[in-house]
């Protein structure tokens, strides 16, 4: 694969609330942004493709620029995700930043995972433009 990032990840944002839950089921519920599966194309020229599916009729393109690792920094993604035309997704429009976790030489059973940020550009369904959530996607196949 020439795409670091290429395959299926389970995706899941989360708010960025620093108050403690305390280990309640509820409250950690509560951080959650949004959930579902990263699709990304295995693309050989330094660009990202793919969809992030939330379920039936919620999916949101993706294209973006992947920067090679180099100097001891990881391989880095800049996403555009921009929701289907037809879709519960049409109005939104968001924008991730992420990189690949670092491969611990003697990580035990580890999973790739992709961690960074999200921003949501534009307002969509009641909610304003400008929220920031983290996000981790992991390595599903």
């Amino acid at each position: 694969m020439s795409n670091p990032f290429a395959g299926k990840w389970t995706y899941r944002s989360f708010l960025n609330n620093p108050a403690l839950t305390g280990g309640a089921p509820d409250k950690l519920a509560a951080l959650l942004f949004a959930e579902g599966v990263w699709t990304v194309e295995d693309t050989a020229d330094g660009t990202f493709a793919g969809e992030l599916g939330f379920g039936s009729n919620a999916v949101m393109d993706l294209k973006g620029v992947i920067t090679r690792a180099h100097d001891g920094l990881p391989d880095h993604v800049h996403i555009v995700g921009s929701g289907r035309p037809g879709t519960s997704t049409q109005d939104y429009f968001y924008d991730y930043d992420g990189v690949l976790t670092e491969h611990w030489p003697n990580g035990v059973n580890q999973v790739p995972a992709i961690t960074g940020s999200v921003i949501r550009v534009k307002p969509h369904d009641g909610a304003s433009a400008g929220l920031v959530a983290s996000f981790i996607a992991v390595k599903a196949s």
